[in-house]
């Protein structure tokens, strides 16, 4: 990096040069994730609370580890990213969340809730072998205390002689408002006026520095908490010891505490209480709507019109919440997501059949597996790229028992500027490999609807079922949708065009971007909607028929669409060549949607491309994979 950090210069700042600097930070904020999309409203609200932690914790000498990238924007920008901040999230720009291959202080990667903890210990317990005397402090949401995996890491942290300092950023959400009885229980102490007390003896103690002074203060604040609350609180009995409810937009108050706690080689849990959206009103108004963010107008909010655009979300949730009308046994259940999985509506209409879990993944699974087991009809609505978090639950809890689960995958495939810690590119290849799961990818917002239509009112599945689709928008008016729903063959694959020789095995968004290839160069093309099970009638009249056999899908190569039908034409003695067109074996990086595509040759043209090579190719051998 050739930008100097900004954060070596913050000691050196007066309290009202130091309010400036947040106002240019929130306006920078702003106005590039109005442009570039990505986390307004939880960035803007952890302004003060960097700034005042990196004037006392030196990111050149201490090691500080963000939870997620939801609210590590002003990190980047006091960490030398200032200049190159309006690439945010842009093809060959800087990432959304921490990456360590960007810059020395994102220490530890992340774009998954609840690492942040763990990583710490662990990172902790290495420089303890190496002997090296470093402060370590973790920034973690609240949110992220619903994820099992932050928990297990509070529970262990005594045990091992932990003296991490954690950072809560409690503004009573996560990407909407947090669940659950911790949830609850930072809610009561943000309530209590004990701390107030405190201040007084916090500047003393600082005043004079003394760390009898300190401890004196430590062991005040934490006798009054347990006379206010009944038993204590959570965090004192992990053996961490508590300060706070902390005002996270005071700079004064906050330099005071992080300096305190800087002072003791003891574990700490640090409770500030920020605003979400802070200094910005439309967002401050509407945290969860501004959350994250497509392009808006910076000034309003207002939403760069999508001219009619339906997401798969959006009819998802509107069918579901349809269909669960006239069908009291539908169940929905998020993990925290109730707005970005489409269930916003369910949620408002079936309140007793909704259920927001928090950030808890395996929970979710194991709890829908429960519901299964009793007779309902669980939904559980889950981004691809959080569903990895539950493998052990789908395959113990789930498909071990063969429990009709049904699992709405949303985000899969390429999701764009969230990049490689979101894309959902390996749901195919770990879902395939589990026995009695089905596995569907719907072609459209319509053979969505008509699928979800189709397993609530023909039949109820027999197996736990996945329905996957994109982060992709139609044309489409979803009244029209939701009042024209028909009853199809989800299991059976459907011819699209006609064609001789060569044969393309096209799945999903997959589908449509197969067709000028198909058009242009006289192949069949096929909607394959069923990923798992093949459908084997259609297959092996397409063995017989065609010489040349492409398959096409929004994955890894690896396990998955392509390599099962490589692997039932192994068994039937296929004779004729099949190529797999999918992601290789790698992560891919951010920009948007198309430009990812393009560039794995997965748009339009590239695979146009690859089928006019290899229609042009000659002498190829008979049976091969490429």
């Amino acid at each position: 990096m050739n930008e100097q950090p900004l954060f070596r210069r913050l000691k050196d700042y007066s309290y009202t040069q130091l309010e400036v600097l947040a106002g240019e930070i929130r306006d920078t904020i702003t106005r590039v994730v109005s442009s570039n999309t990505g986390h307004l409203a939880s960035n803007l609200g952890t302004v003060e609370l960097t700034i005042a932690l990196y004037r006392v914790f030196d990111p050149d000498e201490d090691i500080i580890i963000w939870d997620t990238g939801h609210q590590a924007y002003t990190h980047k920008l006091l960490t030398g990213r200032f200049g190159s901040f309006g690439s945010l999230r842009k093809k060959g720009g800087i990432s959304g969340f921490l990456n360590r291959k960007e810059s020395p202080y994102d220490f530890f990667g992340a774009g998954h809730v609840g690492t942040a903890l763990p990583a710490a210990m662990g990172i902790e317990q290495a420089e303890n072998i190496f002997r090296n005397a470093k402060n370590i402090v973790v920034v973690a949401g609240d949110g992220a205390l619903t994820s099992g995996l932050a928990l297990e890491a509070l529970n262990q942290m005594k045990d091992i002689g932990s003296k991490i300092k954690v950072v809560v950023n409690d503004n009573g959400m996560s990407i909407g408002k947090n669940v659950g009885s911790l949830s609850s229980s930072l809610a009561e102490l943000r309530l209590n006026p004990v701390y107030r007390e405190m201040k007084g003896d916090l500047k003393n103690a600082l005043e004079t520095m003394r760390l009898g002074s300190l401890e004196q203060f430590l062991s005040k604040i934490k006798s009054g908490l347990k006379a206010s609350i009944l038993g204590g609180n959570i965090f004192e009995d992990m053996g961490l010891n508590y300060v706070g409810p902390v005002k996270g937009h005071d700079f004064q108050e906050l330099e005071a505490v992080f300096s305190a706690v800087k002072q003791l080689p003891e574990p700490f849990f640090v409770h500030i209480v920020t605003k979400k959206g802070k200094g910005l009103e439309y967002a401050e108004s509407n945290p969860t709507r501004f959350h994250s963010v497509s392009r808006i107008d910076p000034e309003n909010g207002e939403k760069i019109s999508r001219n009619g655009e339906l997401t798969y979300s959006e009819v998802f949730g509107n069918v579901l919440t349809e269909l669960a009308k006239k069908d009291p046994s539908i169940s929905a259940i998020t993990a925290a997501m109730p707005d970005g999985t489409g269930l916003a509506g369910f949620a408002a209409k079936h309140t007793a059949r909704f259920f927001d879990l928090g950030i808890t993944e395996q929970l979710c699974t194991t709890f829908a597996s429960g519901m299964a087991a009793a007779g309902t009809k669980p939904v559980f609505a889950v981004y691809s790229t959080f569903l990895q978090r539950a493998l052990d639950q789908l395959i113990h809890d789930v498909a071990l028992q063969d429990l009709p689960v049904l699992f709405a995958i949303d985000r899969a495939g390429i999701v764009g500027q969230d990049g490689a810690t979101h894309n959902g590119i390996f749901d195919i290849s770990f879902l395939s490999m589990i026995p009695n799961m089905q596995i569907l990818a719907p072609s459209s917002l319509k053979e969505l609807a008509n699928m979800i239509f189709t397993l609530f009112t023909e039949k109820w599945m027999d197996h736990p079922t996945a329905i996957r689709y994109p982060r992709e928008t139609e044309l489409q008016n979803i009244d029209d949708i939701v009042s024209n729903l028909r009853k199809m063959d989800p299991f059976k694959w459907e011819k699209v065009i006609d064609g001789k020789e060569t044969a393309i095995l096209a799945t999903g968004s997959m589908v449509s971007r197969s067709r000028e290839a198909a058009l242009l160069n006289g192949c069949a093309l096929f909607n394959c909607r069923s990923i798992k099970p093949l459908d084997k009638a259609a297959l092996g009249k397409i063995f017989a028929d065609y010489d040349l056999i492409v398959t096409v899908e929004e994955g890894i190569m690896s396990g998955g669409f392509g390599s099962n039908v490589a692997l039932e034409a192994s068994r039937q003695n296929y004779n004729g060549r099949i190529d797999i067109i999918a992601i290789e074996d790698r992560f891919s990086s951010h920009g948007t949607r198309e430009e990812v595509l393009n560039e794995l040759g997965l748009d339009a043209r590239g695979i146009e491309n690859r089928i006019s090579k290899l229609r042009g190719e000659k002498n190829a051998s008979n049976y091969r994979i490429r």
